[in-house]
Order: C-alpha cells, then structure tokens, then sequence
C-alpha cells in the first residue's frame, strides 16, 4: 500500500528528514511513504509551483491512501494546500487517514487568535464572521470526510511538547491504514 504522506512538514527546516523518518515508520509496518519533498523540482524554474502542484498530484494518483496532518499552521486551523490534498483523495474515494498535534476544539482555537463572542447563539470572531462551533477539532468538512472516507482523526491525549516532530499519532494512522492492508 502506497500512502501519500500530506503535510506542512514540508515547510520545517528540517523538512526532508522528517520525510525520511515517516518513510521509515511506514516501511516499518509494510507501507511505502510517498512525501511530496521527493518530488524532483528546479525551485528556479518559472513554472516551478505548476510543478509541484503536478508532482504531488501524480503521487496522489499513484497512492492507496493519505495521511494529512491537519496540526493547525500559522493559525487556528490546517494548512490549505494539505486540506485540498485530503478532498482530492476523499474525491476519489481513496483510504483517508488524518491527524493533529493539537486536539482543541477548532472555536477554542480560534479564540486563542482573536475575541470570540457569543451573540444570539452563535459564536463569532471579531470581525462579526460566525466561528465554526460542533465542538469538532477541524472544520466538519474534514472531520467527516475522514470518517466517511477512512477513519476518524487522530489526536493525543495532551497536546505533545513540539508538534512538528512527534510523530506518535502520525504512527497510530500508519498502524491503522496498515491493519487494513492486513484486512484485504
């Protein structure tokens, strides 16, 4: 099983060795991790975003499954591009597998960014916009797109001391998509 291992790590400094160390958990347990960072590309070449955009598409395509991490990135909710890569792979009904470092409730998260407020029954933010409040951990669109489409998201029991590096809930979903392997 080929899992597409979606993410903002590409983003970290250290980027392409925690590439490396969740292609090892995943050969771990008799998967091949597909990272976007293994994708050739000349970051110099005028089209350099197109082909990224189409390297990560071509290993989507060519994945089982994904696994995102929807760990919130420079704010209180998931990275986007990680977010689009999860709704293709739930669009072509692949196995979809999520987690995030931070398990707080999405409006809670929201509120450590701005004022929240309630104001007839609803929760909204301090531009007057409604905040998103099922007491869900991600926007319900992801939320049930993993349940309807894999598993439910992954969270830790407390929210780890640095949440770009550990990798124990990444781990649990490489143990679940590979316990489906195992199911086949």
């Amino acid at each position: 099983m080929k899992i597409y291992l979606a993410g903002p790590d590409v983003f970290l400094p250290d980027a392409v060795d925690i590439g490396r160390r969740k292609a090892v958990i995943c050969a771990a347990h008799g998967l091949t991790g597909l990272y976007p960072l293994d994708n050739a590309i000349d970051l110099t070449a005028p089209d350099a975003s197109r082909q990224i955009f189409c390297g990560n598409e071509a290993m989507m395509d060519a994945a089982d499954a994904i696994i995102a991490n929807l760990t919130p990135f420079r704010g209180a909710g998931a990275d986007p591009g990680t977010v689009y890569e999860l709704g293709y792979m739930a669009g072509r009904r692949k196995f979809c597998l999520a987690y995030s470092n931070d398990g707080a409730v999405y409006a809670d998260r929201v509120g450590r960014f701005m004022e929240v407020t309630s104001e007839d029954g609803r929760l909204v933010d301090a531009q007057g916009l409604t905040v998103e409040d099922f007491g869900l951990v991600e926007n319900l669109m992801m939320i049930h797109a993993l349940e309807l489409h894999g598993c439910p998201l992954v969270t830790p029991a407390s929210m780890p001391i640095d949440v770009w590096h550990d990798l124990a809930a990444f781990e649990t979903c490489v143990r679940m998509a590979a316990a489906r392997l195992i199911a086949k």
